[in-house]
């Protein structure tokens, strides 16, 4: 999993209240179990029309915001079925940040679980760095996960909370691969003692 430390990025408004994980990736996207090649089908139904042209009103289709690295959203973001595959799509998009002011339980765990940093705000401040984004596009929205900042070019700054576990994967890249091979030594001694003294098992 790639770490989490620092983001400088351009950040997309999308002013929308109990964004669901069907509006995130379409049922019909969850066949596959890659990880990979989502992000094209990402709010599928918000940016494409029934042609499968983009609609040029949706945020993520407009010339300032293809690059952004972060979505800022409405409350209770990712509600809905529990599908990890809306947070792949996030990723695969390049969205590396979703600040909220709620979420999901679901989706707010597989975002940690997948790099993704799910920033939760007051409202007023999320309605700050939405104004922000929509009225300075050109602009980047600053985040230090360490010192667990958001901060704009205009210098206004916003802190937010985090569960100690979830940073330290989170700056350390860890998934739950990555922190089982923390104990890859352990691990292996068991079984060498396993094999020594169990050696019919």
């Amino acid at each position: 999993m790639q770490a989490f430390t620092t983001l400088s990025a351009i950040a997309a408004p999308l002013p929308m209240i109990n964004v669901d994980t069907d509006m995130i990736i379409p049922k019909q996207f969850l066949r596959t179990i890659k990880r990979t090649g989502l992000g094209v089908n990402l709010f599928d139904e918000m940016r494409y029309d029934e042609q499968g042209n983009e609609k040029p009103d949706f945020v993520l289709n407009k010339p300032e915001y293809r690059n952004a690295e972060i979505l800022v959203a409405g409350e209770n973001f990712g509600c809905g079925s529990s599908r990890e595959h809306a947070p792949w799509a996030i990723l695969d998009f390049g969205l590396r940040c979703v600040i909220a002011p709620s979420y999901a339980d679901i989706f707010y765990n597989n975002c940690f679980k997948n790099g993704i940093l799910p920033v939760q705000l007051p409202q007023e401040q999320v309605d700050r760095i939405m104004e922000y984004a929509q009225t300075t596009p050109e602009s980047k929205v600053h985040i230090d996960l360490e010192y667990q900042i958001v901060k704009l070019d205009n210098n206004e700054s916003f802190s937010f909370e985090i569960d100690p576990f979830r940073k330290h994967c989170l700056i350390n890249g860890l998934d739950d691969i990555g922190l089982t091979l923390e104990k890859d030594k352990s691990i292996q001694s068991f079984e060498d003692d396993r094999a020594q003294n169990q050696p019919w098992l």
